[in-house]
């Protein structure tokens, strides 16, 4: 696994929200660098989404819109 594309995704998930910043703080720190090809790419397209949607998903609040990004959002809800 590249670690600069891991380090990438971090830098990408600091957010403007401090609800998702202590939720990707704990996300990384239980998953590091043991995030499979399949989920990093789901984190990609993840953090494309405007934090506000993303809280929502993540709080369950609002159901998950892709089918493919669904695990990734269980595991930042587990975190």
């Amino acid at each position: 696994m590249d670690q600069r594309a891991i380090e990438r995704l971090k830098w990408r998930s600091r957010r403007g929200l401090l609800e998702l910043d202590l939720i990707f703080t704990r996300f990384w720190n239980k998953h590091d660098s043991a995030l499979s090809e399949q989920e990093m790419q789901a984190l990609d397209r993840l953090l494309q989404l405007p934090d506000n949607d993303l809280l929502d998903m993540v709080m369950q609040r609002q159901g998950c819109i892709d089918a493919q990004i669904e695990p990734l959002v269980r595991m930042l809800h587990e975190a």
